[in-house]
């Protein structure tokens, strides 16, 4: 069976299963079990990150290949990043999230996968450290992770799960739920056609979000310049990565 027809199988079997009648009993025994498995991510989660000290999350697509230049842009800000006192934290998986575990463990930094249980995508890299990965099956407890043990966000190229994270990141700052930590979206020519979007249509033509929720986040091209945004961010504040 080819991994289309696969795929089509299990959403198949996904859509079947939501129309599927349940009495009360299955209905409580199978939401039951879930919540202590919902509970055990996020125990497992809080135990193995708690004392890992300043990190940057570094978000990107797992299809982008090694000879992209967008991994090798995101294995240098990786690899500064920990030249500059902080630990990366990805997705665990392939593509801009092993370059960004890569980047952390050329310079002997800490390294953390928030890995995903896929069907069909994801697998974890070699290059995070063995006590620093932790696989999730459900993504809002993986992105609990992602936000709360972070101190910065560098958001490469990506696709969906990438603007799922960065919206993420942006709603919980700009309603307060979390401080207003730096967001650096990398790449102006790829990320420039969603920023003309949010200013034509959300801020001008329906006034959805205010003008200055643009300042919630940085557009750069190099790791130089990412590095310095979460950089000249701290300083202000007198803090260092020792913080």
């Amino acid at each position: 069976m080819s991994e289309s027809n696969k795929e089509d199988k299990l959403e198949l079997n996904k859509i079947r299963k939501a129309f599927k009648d349940r009495d009360w009993n299955e209905i409580k025994s199978s939401d039951s079990w879930a919540i202590f498995k919902i509970m055990s991510e996020f125990v497992d989660g809080f135990e193995k990150l708690a004392k890992i000290g300043p990190c940057v999350s570094v978000f990107g697509s797992a299809r982008t290949k090694p000879d992209h230049p967008y991994y090798k842009i995101a294995e240098e800000v990786s690899a500064k990043l920990v030249r500059h006192g902080y630990g990366v934290i990805t997705g665990g998986g392939p593509g801009i999230m092993e370059a960004g575990n890569k980047g952390a463990k050329s310079e002997n930094g800490k390294s953390v996968g928030l890995n995903i249980v896929l069907p069909f995508e994801q697998f974890n890299n070699i290059y995070i450290d063995p006590d620093k990965l932790i696989t999730f099956d459900y993504f809002f407890v993986r992105k609990v992770m992602f936000v709360k043990y972070a101190q910065g966000f560098v958001v490469m190229p990506g696709g969906f799960g990438t603007m799922d994270e960065l919206f993420e990141a942006l709603t919980l700052i700009q309603t307060h739920k979390i401080g207003r930590f730096p967001i650096v979206l990398v790449g102006k020519k790829f990320w420039s056609g969603l920023i003309d979007w949010i200013k034509d249509t959300l801020i001008e033509a329906e006034n959805n979000v205010s003008p200055e929720d643009m300042d919630l986040f940085t557009v750069v091209d190099t790791p130089t310049e990412a590095v310095k945004v979460i950089d000249n961010f701290y300083s202000q504040f007198m803090l260092s990565p020792n913080f």
